[in-house]
């Protein structure tokens, strides 16, 4: 059994104990190594200021450090090499930064000092971080090997390569980590080699619906050469999806995306992998989202009283409306604006809103011209169902609509949809599924070009957007 939030943890508490007790050990060199050279005297070793400040704010920042470089993320599925080089790499890169912030001032005999305090921090915080992760890491490799951990995964294909992929996955001493459920063909046939070995559980056509029904971590893809040309379909189906992909290593020529080694444990096979952002803007996105999303939620807090006012002034009616959006994975939530409309407005079925909607308020009016209706979405951020940017989230209805005309439309579920777009900025509120399909691609031109910079981009022409009441 996994469970991803105490392994999480247990490495961000054993992380917090080494910074703090690689900082107090500097400390302690620092008092009876340098200073007595400095000041030619032996120094009592007293807890000031600086102790205190390093001894509380250093742990904080190292635990940051560690998680906008991307360390907590998969940690089920990592190697002590790869714990030895990450740990180098930004223990390495925090110590240069503490050197700069923290050290460059200090008092010295000559610059020899320099290089023994910078050596002595970052061995000691390399060596005492390091050891616990080895250690946690170790523990959980050895239980994959163990069958103890398993990676649910499900085999795309159903002939000759996969059989020998399976076979090679059984016939492992040590696992590899998959818990293999059975797999999906790509053809119809009479029979299939693999289905002698383990179960069928679908065709391809019915591929989403298998994996988020058996709640698959893991597709296998190891196809015929005459089954190659689905390769493009279901590579845009699967990434998509919360899954990891993995492929045989002949395959990965006409794969797309990037290829990287997964050979943690062993496994002969290749992982395909999407990444929009590096996972260090990917974290400090998330981080982002929260912050501003608290902040905003504080200080509109005036404007929320006024609003909420409003809108029970307005008309009869609740004062938030809910509403089932699609979001990122294709999974559904509940979107939280401010009532803008009269009560029931859509009692004879979904309809896009219009610049002159008779169902909509004065009130609502207002608020829709400087967007302040969508104020409520910060709760979305918080929960963690929509960023800051992002595309807008649409329901399941207008989504097949324009689907049927432009496919492509998928291909925004690879993201959180977010409180603002670059089609929102670029293109304003769509009337009809032909303004959406318009709007599409400057939804795909951002996914393709994600960045915090353009981010922040795009919330800056937001905010001037809402300022100049062009929201509507």
């Amino acid at each position: 059994m996994k469970n991803y939030k105490n392994q999480r943890f247990l490495y961000i508490a054993f992380d917090f104990l080494a910074a703090l007790v690689a900082w107090i050990l500097f400390y302690m060199f620092r008092k009876v190594q340098i200073e007595p050279q400095v000041f030619g005297i032996d120094i009592p070793i007293t807890l000031g200021s600086r102790f205190w400040a390093g001894a509380i704010g250093l742990p904080f920042a190292w635990i940051m450090l560690y998680y906008f470089t991307g360390f907590y993320n998969s940690v089920f599925r990592r190697s002590r090499l790869d714990d030895l080089i990450r740990t180098f790499m930004t223990a390495l890169m925090g110590v240069i930064i503490i050197f700069f912030l923290l050290i460059l001032d200090d008092t010295i005999v000559d610059y020899t000092n320099y290089y023994s305090l910078f050596f002595t921090l970052f061995l000691l915080h390399f060596s005492i971080t390091l050891v616990p992760r080895m250690l946690i890491t170790g523990q959980t490799v050895r239980r994959v090997h163990q069958r103890k951990i398993g990676f649910k995964t499900v085999m795309l294909g159903s002939n000759e390569n996969a059989v020998d992929v399976y076979m090679d996955i059984l016939d492992q001493k040590k696992s590899s980590g998959h818990e293999i459920l059975g797999f999906i063909n790509v053809h119809q046939k009479v029979h299939y080699q693999l289905q002698d070995h383990i179960a069928q559980l679908g065709g391809y056509e019915n591929l989403e619906s298998i994996l988020r029904e058996h709640r698959v971590e893991e597709v296998i893809i190891a196809l015929e050469p005459s089954e190659h040309g689905t390769i493009g379909d279901l590579i845009n189906m699967l990434s998509l999806l919360d899954v990891r992909i993995s492929a045989i290593p002949s395959m990965t020529d006409i794969l797309t995306g990037k290829v990287k080694s997964t050979t943690i444990f062993g496994t002969p096979l290749l992982e395909v992998t999407h990444d929009l952002m590096p996972a260090w803007q990917q974290n400090l996105k998330q981080m982002m989202d929260i912050i501003l999303a608290v902040v905003a939620i504080i200080v509109l807090m005036p404007l929320n009283l006024f609003l909420i006012i409003g809108v029970k002034l307005s008309s009869p009616g609740p004062i938030f409306y809910k509403q089932d959006r699609v979001g990122r994975y294709g999974r559904e939530f509940k979107i939280y604006k401010f009532r803008s409309m009269y009560h029931n407005a859509e009692e004879n079925g979904p309809e896009l809103s219009s610049k002159h909607d008779p169902r909509v308020t004065r009130f609502g009016q207002l608020m829709r011209k400087h967007r302040l209706d969508e104020i409520p979405n910060f709760l979305n951020v918080l929960k963690g169902d929509m960023s800051l940017v992002g595309p807008r989230p649409e329901r399941e209805y207008f989504i097949q609509k324009i689907t049927q005309e432009a496919p492509h439309y998928i291909h925004l579920h690879k993201v959180k949809p977010g409180i603002t777009s670059w089609g929102q900025v670029k293109y304003g509120y769509a009337e009809n599924v032909q303004e959406m399909i318009k709007r599409l691609r400057y939804d795909i031109l951002y996914i393709e070009n994600m960045s915090l910079f353009v981010d922040l981009k795009i919330l800056f022409y937001t905010v001037i957007t809402i300022i100049k009441g062009r929201g509507v």
